[in-house]
């Protein structure tokens, strides 16, 4: 069974203990070397299965930030995230602008806590997964919890938005 951290620190742990969801806190020391990204780095770290990890990416849909949530062996569907908001087009969004609109510096974005809400869509297929992992907030922090509660704390739905 999954335990509430008593962590407090970053806004996404922050939200989470608010909110009192059941969530698991897992640290592990980041190697700005690593050559195989900050989710799949996370998951070998942590041991997790990697299609249980989800990266958080910022994109923009017809000129508005939106978050797409996709495990970390896949790559996002634009179009298929446009879909999902009920925009036409969508584009990957500036690091800058996806850290200043967050909070949080790239590799350590999370979809919880941000600084400023924004749409969010979840890939449909990690709805049932329990727990699925996302960053805490900061690079070598990883927080699980379960999809849906995932989905209730950031507002968001799922969609088919995972290519693999």
């Amino acid at each position: 069974m999954a335990r509430r951290s008593r962590t407090v620190g970053t806004p996404a742990l922050v939200a989470l203990e608010r909110a009192g969801v059941p969530h698991t806190v897992h640290t592990y020391a980041h190697d700005a070397r690593n050559d195989v990204g900050y989710g799949l780095e996370a998951a070998q770290a942590l041991g997790l299965p990697a299609d249980h990890v989800l990266k958080t990416l910022m994109a923009v849909v017809d000129g508005a930030l939106v978050v797409a949530v996709v495990p970390v062996t896949a790559t996002v569907d634009l179009k298929a995230l446009a879909a999902a908001v009920g925009g036409k087009r969508a584009a990957m969004a500036d690091k800058a602008v996806a850290e200043r609109a967050t909070g949080y510096v790239v590799g350590g974005i999370s979809p919880l806590g941000q600084r400023n809400p924004h749409p969010t869509v979840i890939d449909e297929g990690v709805r049932d997964v329990d727990p699925v992992y996302v960053s805490g907030g900061r690079r070598g922090l990883d927080v699980g919890l379960s999809a849906g509660d995932l989905a209730a704390l950031t507002g968001a739905r799922f969609g088919p938005l995972a290519r693999r």
